[in-house]
C-alpha cells in the first residue's frame, strides 16, 4: 500500500504534468467523500454526509446562499455526482489534456481548468437569476451545480481551437478532427439548456467559451494564465547576462515562432516539422 501511495504521489507531484495533479485531486476527493457515504448508508441507513456535501461543497444558484457559501465556485469543480460522472470527465480531461500539454506546455493546464470552472459557475448563476425561463420557475432557489465538466470543456475547446485539424481515433467511428468532436459537444450542450440538466449544460458552455477566448488571446500574444502567475512570482534581484558564441538560442522561443509551428501542424501534421521546428516546440513545452 505504501508503494502504491508513493507511485500516486510521484505521478501527481513529480511527473511534471499538471494534468496528473488535476485528475488525482478529483479522484481523491471523490473517494474521500463517497466511500464513507456508502458505509454510512449501509450501516446506519442515513445520508448525513451527502447532505453536508450538498450544503457546503456544491455551488448554489441562489445569490443569497452564494454570499454565505462564497468558496463553492471553487469546490464544486472537484465534486462529482456519481462514478460515471467522474469517469467520463476524467477520461476526456486525460485525452485532451495530453494534447494540450504536448503543444502548449504543462504550466497552463491548472490555470485553464480553474478559469473554465469559474466561467461555468458564473454563467450558471447568472442565467438562473436573470433569464425569464429560469426566474419564472424559481429554479435558483433549490438548484446546485456539481462537476468538473466546465473546466474539462475549457481544456477541450482550447485544444481544438489551437489544433482544429488534429485527428484522434474514436471507437466505432474512426478518425475525427478535434474541431468536429468539440462542436458536437457544444451543440448538444446548447440544445440541453432548457432540459432537466440545464445548469450543467450552461456551465459546459461557459467553460467552452473561456477555452476559446483564452486561445484566441494567446494567439495575439496575451497569455492570461502567465500574466496571473507573474503577479505572484518574486522578481529576481540580480540580472545575469551571458554570451552565446554559437549564435544558437537556448532560451524560450518567441510566441510568433510557436504559432507558426502550430499552424503548420494543423495543416500538415506533426511529421511535417523539421528537426529545428521540433526542437523549438520541445523547448516551448518545457518552458510553458
Amino acid at each position: 500500500m505504501s508503494t502504491l501511495w508513493k507511485d500516486i504521489q510521484l505521478k501527481m507531484l513529480h511527473s511534471g504534468s499538471k494534468l496528473n495533479l488535476l485528475i488525482g485531486i478529483n479522484i481523491i476527493v471523490f473517494l474521500l467523500i463517497n466511500v464513507p457515504s456508502i458505509f454510512e448508508t449501509l450501516f446506519f441507513n442515513s445520508h448525513n454526509l451527502d447532505r453536508l456535501t450538498t450544503e457546503y461543497l456544491l455551488l448554489p444558484a441562489s445569490l443569497h446562499k452564494l454570499l454565505t457559501h462564497f468558496w463553492t465556485p471553487l469546490t464544486y469543480m472537484f465534486m462529482h455526482a456519481g462514478i460515471f460522472h467522474i469517469l467520463f470527465n476524467m477520461l476526456w480531461l486525460y485525452w485532451f489534456g495530453q494534447i494540450f500539454e504536448e503543444f502548449l506546455g504543462k504550466k497552463r493546464t491548472v490555470g485553464l481548468y480553474l478559469m473554465g470552472g469559474f466561467a461555468g459557475a458564473f454563467l450558471f448563476v447568472f442565467c438562473y437569476n436573470v433569464l425569464p425561463f429560469y426566474t419564472q420557475l424559481h429554479v435558483a432557489d433549490n438548484s446546485t451545480l456539481v462537476g468538473a465538466s466546465a473546466g474539462v470543456m475549457a481544456v477541450m475547446v482550447a485544444t481544438a481551437t489551437q489544433l482544429p485539424n488534429y485527428t484522434i481515433p474514436l471507437i466505432l467511428i474512426g478518425p475525427v478532427k478535434l474541431k468536429w468532436l468539440v462542436l458536437f459537444f457544444i451543440v448538444v450542450d446548447f440544445f440541453g439548456i432548457t432540459s432537466a440538466n440545464a445548469g450543467g449544460e450552461l456551465s459546459h458552455l461557459g467553460g467552452a467559451l473561456i477555452g476559446f477566448i483564452y486561445i484566441k488571446q494567446l494567439q495575439k500574444g496575451n497569455d492570461w494564465i502567465a500574466g496571473i502567475t507573474k503577479i505572484f512570482k518574486p522578481r529576481p534581484k540580480l540580472r545575469v547576462v551571458s554570451s552565446n558564441p554559437s549564435g544558437r538560442s537556448s532560451g524560450a522561443p518567441r510566441q510568433e515562432e510557436i504559432d507558426l509551428i502550430l499552424d503548420k501542424i494543423s495543416r500538415s501534421g506533426y511529421d511535417s516539422l523539421s528537426k529545428q521546428e521540433k526542437d523549438i516546440l520541445f523547448r516551448a513545452s518545457n518552458e510553458g
